[in-house]
């Protein structure tokens, strides 16, 4: 059954469910309705049973979890539409937050992110990144978790007490290049993304969920506080979709999706984004549909998206764009020229005409073809529009299910306590080991001797395995050896 998302004249506009993992695209500027939009598309594929997950940029997507109030002003606009008017029904939502304020701890571990996106959220060069690898490298081979950003400062500290030792067996491995890095996970950590790393990390699982009646989960990731670090929002974005990638199935052609994952304020995602990591996204945008998920950015124009992506983008819903200078004149001919044309409509003079919560849509139809582009008014939700009250989010959060799983921290053996004890032991002078001065910390001789006992263990332990090669996600995460 069709999920109907708009009225053309009374007409309806409805995205097949079948085809939802066909990946879109909403844009419009700021104030046209995407909010809502976005709040729509979300609660049809609920009712549907489709999961969905969704960033709350502005803190209003929450009221998802409430039903709507039919007011005289909703009642004018349903006449207007010529639509009636939604039914009050409340969506089965789940809340995460990464600062682990607004809702439950969504957490990552350092190793699963991996050394290329870690390196993007660090803002690294060429050659600081080729150093994280290395370190990323070192610790698989010897079994050092890396799990917390504890465990990385360690892996760096050890790194450049012994940068000697690390280049004559892998390599140069500059002391300025460690430092930077180091230098960078200090502005990291003062953005508060220290709380993203560590365990437990989300099981993604959890976000492919229905409820008694076969509504999907709405998941809605807190974002209000996490966009001041847009690097770290693309990053959790972006590890969640390696995260789905990696352990779905291949699924075929499904009657409706897995998930549909929206991606808010995309233009973040590929702001500065190196060569390398937009072809990878661009890699998994298109392979992840295999899996039943289904892809959407959000954004104000098309051009935020790179046309390798946006040609993967089947349905598409464009609010108005405002044309006042010649920069907002060519956005405007180039939104208008990704929709197929109808010979009814002048696209490039109606996106600019578009009141608030009316859209240009082509959609798939049930030949997987785009439609030809029709202007319509979004449908208004059946959910409430606005955010929770701080009791109405309380009460959702305790009766989750999920806090005794997920707000609680874990802090298991790992890569900072095996180096801090590996170090600090008193051993065999034979071993060429001192234990370290009374604060903890090594000294010297006694930081490269372990060091190169690490590094000739690594050696055999790469010369034994020759032909099995470290396989890592897309997205730069671990899906050999998980370490978790």
């Amino acid at each position: 059954m069709a999920l109907e998302i708009a009225h053309s004249h009374g007409a309806p506009i409805a995205l097949q469910p079948a085809l939802a993992n066909r990946h879109g695209l909403i844009t419009g500027a700021t104030g046209t309705g995407k909010t809502v939009s976005l709040q729509v598309l979300a609660e049809r594929l609920s009712l549907a049973g489709v999961p969905v997950f969704m960033a709350d940029v502005k803190g209003d997507l929450t009221g998802l979890a409430q039903p709507a109030v039919i007011t005289d002003r909703l009642r004018e606009r349903v006449a207007r539409i010529g639509c009636p008017l939604p039914e009050p029904a409340a969506m089965p939502v789940v809340l995460w937050d990464v600062l682990g304020e607004q809702g439950h701890r969504l957490r990552a571990t350092v190793s699963d992110l991996g050394p290329l996106l870690l390196g993007r959220l660090l803002g690294l060069n060429d050659v600081q990144q080729g150093v994280l690898q290395l370190l990323f490298r070192i610790a698989d081979e010897r079994g050092l978790l890396l799990l917390d950003l504890k465990d990385l400062r360690a892996m760096l500290q050890f790194a450049a007490d012994n940068a000697r030792a690390i280049s004559g067996e892998w390599g140069q491995v500059s002391r300025p290049s460690i430092g930077a890095i180091q230098r960078a996970l200090l502005e990291l950590e003062s953005q508060g993304a220290e709380r993203f790393f560590g365990e437990p990390m989300l099981d993604v699982a959890d976000l492919i969920r229905t409820d008694a009646a076969g509504r999907g989960v709405v998941n809605i990731l807190a974002a209000d506080r996490l966009l001041a670090a847009p690097k770290l929002y693309a990053t959790t974005l972006l590890w969640l979709l390696s995260e789905l990638f990696e352990n779905l199935p291949e699924a075929g052609d499904l009657d409706r999706p897995r998930l549909v994952f929206f991606f808010d304020e995309a233009h973040l995602l590929f702001a500065d984004a190196p060569k390398v990591l937009v072809e990878r996204v661009e890699q998994v945008v298109r392979l992840i549909r295999s899996k039943g998920v289904g892809v959407y950015f959000v954004s104000q124009n098309p051009q935020d998206i790179p046309e390798a992506v946006l040609g993967q983008l089947g349905n598409r819903v464009q609010h108005a764009l405002r044309s006042f200078t010649p920069g907002d004149q060519k956005a405007v001919r180039a939104a208008a020229s990704s929709l197929r044309p109808n010979p009814a409509i002048d696209a490039v003079r109606v996106i600019g005409e578009l009141a608030v919560g009316e859209a240009l849509i082509s959609l798939l139809d049930p030949h997987g073809r785009p439609s030809m582009v029709e202007r319509g008014f979004i449908l208004p939700p059946g959910s409430r529009i606005g955010p929770l009250s701080p009791p109405e989010r309380a009460a959702l959060l305790q009766s989750s299910g999920l806090a005794q799983r997920y707000d609680r921290d874990l802090d298991r053996p790992s890569a900072y306590e095996m180096l801090r004890d590996g170090l600090t032991q008193t051993s065999d002078p034979a071993d060429g080991m001192r234990p370290g001065p009374a604060s903890g910390k090594p000294s010297r001789s006694a930081g490269t001797s372990a060091w190169t006992a690490l590094l000739t263990g690594a050696a055999r332990s790469i010369g034994s395995a020759v032909g099995r090669e470290l396989v890592r996600g897309l997205l730069g995460s671990l899906s050999g050896r998980r370490r978790r």
